[in-house]
Parts: C-alpha cells; structure tokens; sequence
C-alpha cells in the first residue's frame, strides 16, 4: 500500500511540474506574443521626448557651407540645386531646393522647428512646390504651411483624401516622438510614380523607392545625374523596421535606382553622419545596399543585435531591419518599378 501511495504521490507531482513548465511556456509565448505585436508601440515609447529636442552646439561646418542664421546652413551642389542643412538638430536633416526657369522644387522642409520659408525665398524669387520624401514628421516642416504641396499618388493615400485633404496617421508621421501634432495636408497636385516633374528647363523624375516607408519616393535629375533619396538612402543607420517598412520594397528601390542611373551617380540623402559636409553617395552604394538585401533574403548574411537587427552595408552605412522572422518581402507595388513593365513582372514573381 506504501509503495502505491508513493508511486501515486511520484505521479501526483510529475503532472504538477508539467501543468507548471506548460503554464511557464505559455506565460513566456504570450509575453513574446505582447512585444512583438506591441514593439512599435514599445520603439516609439523609447525616443519620445518631452517635445523638440535641445540643438547641437554650432561646429565648423567647412568651407563650402554657408550659415543662414544660427540654425540653417546652405550647400551650393550648382548654381540652381542647393541643400538646406539642419546641423544643429540632432538627426542633422538635409532639405533640397532644386530650380527650373519657372518654378521650384523643396525636396523635404524638416521638421518645422524653424521656417525653411524664409531660406527659400533667400534663394530663389520663382514659385516654390513643397514635395515630401515621405510622411514622416522630420520632413514635412509640420506647422510651417506651404502655398503648394505635391504629393506621389498612390492608391493608399489618394483613397483616404476629401478635398484635397490627407489627415495622417500616427504611424505615418511619428511627430508623437518630439510633441507634434497630426497634421492634415493640402494636397494641390499629385506625382505620378515615374513621370516627370516639370520646373520648366529642368525636368526631374518621380521614382518610387520604398522599403524605409512604403510612400517614399526620390525625385532623379537625369541630365545633372543627381539623384535626392530622402531617407531611401543617406550616411548612416537606415531605418527599414518600421511599421510601414518592407525589406522587398527595399529591394525594388534599389533595382529601379540603378535602371534608372547611368554609369554615375550622386546620391543626396535627407540626413548624415557625423562627418562635415553634404550627405552624399554614390551609385556603388546603391548596388551593395542590394546585394546586402539579397544576401539577407538568402539568410546567407548574418547580423548584429536581436531588435533591431542590424546589417553592415558598407562603412558608412547600416541597414537596421526586423528580425529574421518578421521581415517582409512581398513588395506593395510591383508595378511601379523602374522601367515600368517587365520589373514589375519580376518583383512579383520573386514575390511568390
């Protein structure tokens, strides 16, 4: 009778150990569950300020910079394209005027914090069409207003609009991070994705290159051979884990870069790394941003850090991406590739 009850009680608190590990496993899967669903709520929750950041102290920004005002600097790239420079905030913005003969182009306006309006007009006397690289709060000039806003139509933003009028979403604009506001814009006229942009003598394409955000766009000045990315690609960490990030549509970016550029290229990114000067790449960036995505798809490249992971693309720039088994590779719009056609027909084939 000893040895039954023993052999019961043996048996008594396996099954406790067992319901307990069972219930362990479950907390932890549930917990897992929590912050992967819950890491950009986490991700945003871990930058957010009290509101705009303090500004970096003022540094020799060389010879080739002119100080605006003690926040603004301006590159002359030639004698219609300059870059609006923001040194003094910490993600160190670079803003694009791009003049034709009848009108002009600024490519991103920052964060707002000061009035890019005001270095424009220095510049140029021509009407100015205010085009964002994407939704992000750093690039819109958020409480500045501009007389004239264009923006790429894609179908995602165009259905959402009542009058001209695109209220953004907060995983869109991020302006929580540093206290501002959702902002609603007036669209006044829509980009096609890879039509061209007309200043009058100069003309600009509209390439679609997504991956950062699935509405980013560059704007490609074939004869100069420039090439104004936004924060497709720019010195520094690329941040290709947001909610709206997508790996494939990364991928696509690149391909339709390097079919739209020639032999050279220079590449005009948004933000830079701490090196004085503009932020500027070239096209062999461009192909080894693609080989790195290729080798990532593969899982032939291994990388550093758990969230986000982080991929060297070269010694100047950082892909940071989801982990292995949350990226995403189905690109949203295949069909916008550069030339328009047959790499549509090829992402999506890849895609499958």
């Amino acid at each position: 009778m000893r040895e039954e009850k023993a052999t019961a009680e043996k048996h008594s608190d396996t099954g406790i150990l067992f319901k307990r590990a069972v219930l362990a496993a479950l907390g932890l899967a549930v917990a897992a569950f929590v912050l992967i669903d819950q890491r950009t709520n986490l991700f945003v929750y871990a930058i957010t300020q009290d509101g705009p950041p303090s500004m970096l102290p003022r540094e020799d920004e060389g010879d080739e910079a002119l100080w605006f005002d003690d926040y603004y600097t301006v590159h002359t790239i030639d004698q219609r394209t300059f870059a609006i420079g923001e040194p003094r905030y910490y993600q160190k913005n670079f803003n694009y005027l791009i003049v034709g003969d009848t009108r002009a182009v600024l490519f991103d306006a920052g964060t707002g914090q000061r009035d890019i309006r005001h270095v424009v007009e220095s510049l140029t006397d021509l009407p100015v069409t205010f085009v964002p690289s994407h939704l992000h709060y750093d690039h819109l000039g958020d409480d500045v207003v501009f007389e004239n806003t264009a923006l790429v139509n894609l179908p995602h933003l165009r259905a959402r609009v009542v009058d001209n009028q695109l209220p953004l979403s907060s995983t869109e604009h991020f302006g929580q991070v540093e206290g501002y506001s959702l902002p609603t814009l007036t669209i006044n006229e829509w980009l096609e994705p890879n039509g061209e942009l007309d200043l009058g003598g100069r003309s600009l394409r509209v390439l679609y290159t997504p991956g950062h955000t699935d509405d980013s766009i560059s704007l490609f000045d074939q004869t100069a051979g420039y090439l104004f990315a936004g924060d497709f690609l720019y010195p520094g960490e690329l941040y290709g884990f947001l909610p709206n990030s997508n790996l494939g549509d990364y991928l696509q970016g690149t391909v339709t870069v390097q079919a739209a550029a020639g032999s050279t290229l220079r590449v005009f990114g948004a933000h830079r790394d701490d090196r004085v000067g503009l932020p500027e790449l070239g096209l062999d960036t461009v192909v080894r941003l693609q080989q790195t995505l290729r080798q990532i798809q593969a899982g032939s490249l291994a990388s550093e850090g758990v969230y986000p992971a982080m991929y060297g693309v070269d010694e100047r720039v950082t892909l940071l991406t989801e982990p292995r088994w949350l990226q995403r590779w189905t690109p949203r719009y295949p069909d916008l590739s550069w030339p328009p056609g047959d790499a549509g027909e090829v992402f999506r084939k890849e895609a499958k």
